[in-house]
């Protein structure tokens, strides 16, 4: 399963975070972006307890603020 997470960081520290994500294992994609969120990564799960995981050790992160988590039932992919 896919789940994508949202993150918001401590201002000024998005590129701090973003690096730390890149080493982390399990993220597919991580991308800079502007609006609410300062950061969108793409994550491989095989169940529940996977989400918890990556997400626990995402918001262990000093400069993270909160998260938003999604877990895609459906996708169409081309």
């Amino acid at each position: 399963m896919i789940a994508f997470i949202m993150i918001n960081t401590s201002a000024g520290a998005e590129e701090e975070v973003f690096d730390q994500l890149s080493k982390m294992e399990g993220i597919l994609e991580a991308h800079l972006v502007y609006g609410v969120y300062d950061i969108i990564v793409k994550a491989q799960i095989q169940e529940t307890k996977d989400k918890e995981d990556i997400v626990g050790r995402i918001r262990q992160l000093k400069k993270v603020q909160s998260t938003m988590t999604l877990v895609v039932i459906k996708a169409i992919e081309r």
